[in-house]
């Protein structure tokens, strides 16, 4: 029959349908729309009818006679970045499995304004979306989110902290719509309490600590959960501000500082904590063509857990966020069938690799807990680049360096003994 449908290029109607298989239109309706007050064989009977004609339902017709669209509107930024990717996926996947459709806009997350983003929601508006998802990796985005005027529920993907606080964000809403909006996070409170746990097991006292750009809540976030366990656990760390995520900076940061104490002496810290993995690359790199050794001289973690970091040699170890769990939260909160909103801060944690030190519930610290959380568990991938530490003391360059290197060449002069 769908051969016919094709050869006489007439899309079949409902009450064919329903005419093939012996019932009321009405009754196929209720089964396309998966209702439970069907039977089960009228229910395969509507089945074997749709799929002898090859019907398709009319989205167009459904969003007349149930007042939604079944599609969600997302604003996501960070598109070239494997954290907001890997969520974005997640979501069109859940959206897929739930019969949803996904109208995606992505903006450039520093320099996205808010008529921009208005502008967005506007279109989205016009296309009837039933609830909205921004993903806003970075303060402009979070606050354009809270600031924009729109009447269908909306979810914000984000980070606690940055120069505007969640709750400081949803005060710029009015009290109406702050009924009907979600906040979903990654749990990097946790995560860093984890990291904390394990450069403490191993001994480390002296750390060096590379942090994202300002302006990513991600960033600020660590940063400050780091700063905090530092001084809960008596950890001595330096941080070293790095304006964008890429590795090439944190290798010409981590070149420097290794060629200023080569040059005139110096402990180097026995720990390198990354905000992310693309700068423990650089990191590692640096390190390597300087001739310390990882894990033997330097212990070395990252955050993420992108593909390939497994075949670093040796293994980074690092932090793996629940990105696929970051965007299911999101879209149960967006479908209006899995409840949400109500100023609600749902955090989803990293997960660990192996069974080092986490506990069920994350760990926050006094004023800068994040309010009105749900958690999950966090999850750290140790490796081989943060065991094994051969000396707890000061690491030393080694005398030996090589005269050239790959890519950037240069030639060091013999580095003093510290």
């Amino acid at each position: 029959m769908a051969g016919k449908r094709n050869a006489g290029n007439k899309r079949p109607s409902m009450f064919e349908v329903a005419k093939l298989a012996g019932v009321s239109h009405q009754t196929v309706s209720r089964v396309i729309n998966h209702s439970p007050d069907v039977s089960d064989a009228t229910r395969e009977k509507v089945r074997k009818a749709v799929d002898e004609l090859g019907y398709r339902p009319s989205n167009s017709a459904r969003a007349l006679a149930s007042h939604r669209s079944r599609t969600i509107g997302l604003i996501a930024g960070g598109q070239h970045f494997y954290g907001p990717v890997s969520t974005i996926s997640s979501i069109e996947a859940m959206a897929r499995q739930h019969g949803l459709f996904m109208a995606v806009s992505m903006v450039h997350e520093a320099l996205c304004s808010q008529e921009e983003f208005d502008d967005l929601c506007r279109t989205f508006d016009e296309m009837n979306v039933d609830a909205f998802i921004f993903l806003t990796p970075t303060d402009v985005m979070f606050s354009a989110a809270c600031r924009t005027q729109i009447t269908s529920p909306r979810v914000i993907v984000t980070s606690t902290h940055g120069s505007i606080g969640v709750q400081d964000g949803l005060r710029l809403m009015k009290p109406a719509d702050r009924r009907r909006v979600s906040v979903v996070g990654m749990d990097q409170w946790s995560a860093m309490s984890d990291v904390m746990r394990l450069v403490v097991g191993y001994g480390h006292r002296s750390v060096l600590y590379f942090a994202g750009p300002k302006e990513w809540r991600d960033a600020a976030t660590r940063l400050l959960a780091w700063n905090k366990l530092c001084a809960a656990n008596s950890v001595s760390s330096v941080t070293v501000q790095c304006d964008t995520w890429e590795s090439s900076e944190a290798y010409g940061k981590m070149n420097h500082i290794l060629d200023n104490i080569g040059r005139i002496g110096g402990s180097l810290p026995t720990c390198v904590i990354c905000a992310n993995d693309s700068q423990a690359v650089g990191v590692a790199r640096a390190l390597h063509e300087h001739g310390v050794r990882i894990p033997q001289d330097v212990s070395l973690v990252g955050f993420d857990d992108m593909p390939a970091m497994d075949n670093m040699f040796p293994p980074l170890t690092t932090v793996r966020p629940d990105f696929e769990q970051l965007g299911v939260a999101a879209m149960r909160e967006a479908v209006p069938a899995g409840g949400g909103g109500g100023e609600l801060l749902r955090l989803v944690a990293a997960r660990r690799r192996t069974g080092v030190g986490a506990g069920d519930q994350p760990q926050f610290l006094g004023a800068c807990a994040p309010p009105l959380m749900r958690a999950f568990r966090v999850r750290l991938a140790d490796s081989n680049s943060c065991g094994r530490v051969a000396r707890r003391g000061s690491a030393r360059f080694r005398d030996a360096v090589p005269e050239t290197v790959p890519i950037r060449r240069h030639r060091l002069p013999n580095v003093s003994r510290f």
